[in-house]
């Protein structure tokens, strides 16, 4: 089978597994069916535990190799050039993200003559949870102990450390040689075991979607229909417009070319919710797209934790005026400014799946709303979270792919013709 053929039938499996997950959900509901409830959260449950193991020894290895990756490229001036061009790009799409998000839900009324209550469930876990906080983010950055920022999953941390180790194996040239070598052989074993859990997507999505509609079903989604529409339709601006026009403009590539090299990667985030569990084929629509696969091996995965447009810049500005919209409160303008500052500046803080929670909050305390408000609000759009969060990382992931091709087009690090890729077993997981 072709890979274009190949696609389309991901595509149809997961679009049958979505509709599928929310018959079943919502039978679920109605009938108090203990055991489909069961069943659901049990097959999204084990499809997110599959996701989530991969992506701390991901993120690691990726980051080490595609920093040592940029000596090919040139010296030490060069790696700092095409680091801080990758950042000042992150930083103006989020820019544009967050200001579209604003736009959208100020003209759609996102949030205006809604009554509602938080559901228990969300309360009692929220209540777990760390609020976004600046000082804490910033003390929660070096780990005090190497193999707990491992064992306990701190993503932030194992970028810091990843990106420490990579410097000093950079700097060491042939010397760290076998211990490259080591990683990119971890990397490519976790890329198979990343490939076979993609053919699982389907009936992920069908677990996690069927969960949403059994648990809260749509007596709490409806009210909230106008945050969702707000999300979708600046998320869709963001992923379908703004994307396409800065690859036409700057990088010089067709918007047919961006989607037919990166509809998998982009599919494929949309149902796991999970940018670093995306990893792999991201990087490889980056290749594919002619980004020269050493620095596409270090921008990719750099954006994977720091590059979020969904999550850390358009989400948290709709859901803050929506929360405000909620209580009553009007925002002044220097709140909105405040709002487009954490989104920039911010959304080098954040990391992995917990980022749309910590960007949220730390926008919300920011603007100064009431503690009380914050956590009603959070626990309120906590509900409906898992059908925002899959556009938001499909836009995350758009955003990880079209920066680097931005950047390598700036340096001349683009190829008008497709390359081979640098790793059989990722031209396997492009052809899902």
């Amino acid at each position: 089978m072709s890979a274009p053929r190949r696609n389309l039938t991901f595509g149809i499996l997961v679009l049958a597994g979505l509709v599928l997950g929310a018959v079943l959900g919502f039978v679920a509901k109605q009938t108090d069916a203990a055991w489909l409830v069961t069943t659901l959260k049990t097959i999204g449950n084990v499809f997110t535990s599959l996701l989530q193991f991969t992506v701390i020894p991901l993120v690691f290895t990726a980051i080490v190799v595609g920093v040592t990756s940029l000596r090919g490229l040139g010296g030490p001036r060069v790696a700092a050039r095409l680091g801080g061009k990758t950042l000042l790009w992150f930083g103006l799409t989020s820019l544009i993200a967050v200001l579209i998000g604003i736009a959208v839900a100020l003209i759609g009324g996102a949030g205006k003559g809604i009554d509602i209550e938080p559901s228990k469930a969300a309360v009692e876990k929220l209540a777990t949870r760390d609020p976004g906080d600046w000082l804490a983010v910033l003390n929660g950055l070096v780990p005090s102990n190497l193999f707990s920022a491992f064992t306990e999953g701190e993503v932030l941390q194992v970028v810091f450390v990843a990106a420490l180790v990579g410097i000093a194996a950079y700097s060491l040239g042939d010397r760290a040689q076998p211990f490259v070598a080591f990683n990119q052989a971890v990397f490519d074993l976790i890329q198979k075991v990343v490939g076979w859990i993609i053919r699982l997507a389907p009936l992920g999505v069908l677990g996690l979607i069927g969960t949403a509609f059994a648990t809260y079903g749509n007596g709490f989604v409806r009210p909230l229909l106008s945050l969702i529409a707000s999300v979708y339709v600046a998320a869709g601006l963001v992923l379908f417009v703004v994307y396409p026009v800065l690859l036409r403009v700057f990088g010089k590539v067709s918007p047919r070319a961006f989607f037919a090299k990166s509809w998998t990667a982009l599919q494929f985030a949309f149902v796991s919710r999970s940018s670093g569990a995306t990893l792999p084929l991201s990087r490889q629509a980056a290749v594919d797209l002619g980004v020269e696969p050493g620095y596409a091996g270090f921008a990719v995965p750099l954006g994977t934790t720091t590059k979020m447009d969904g999550c850390a810049a358009l989400y948290p500005a709709i859901a803050t005026i929506f929360i405000a919209n909620l209580f009553g409160i009007s925002l002044s303008f220097w709140q909105y400014i405040a709002i487009v500052a954490v989104a920039v500046f911010g959304a080098f803080a954040t990391a992995g799946t917990t980022g749309w929670f910590t960007m949220l909050t730390l926008t919300l305390s920011t603007v100064g709303l009431p503690a009380e408000v914050i956590a009603t609000g959070v626990a309120i759009v906590y509900g409906i979270d898992p059908i925002l969060d899959m556009i938001r990382t499909a836009t995350n992931v758009g955003g990880q792919i079209t920066v680097p091709v931005l950047v390598a087009r700036s340096e001349g690090l683009l190829g008008d013709e497709t390359p081979a890729a640098p790793v059989e077993e990722t031209r396997e997981l492009a052809q899902v």
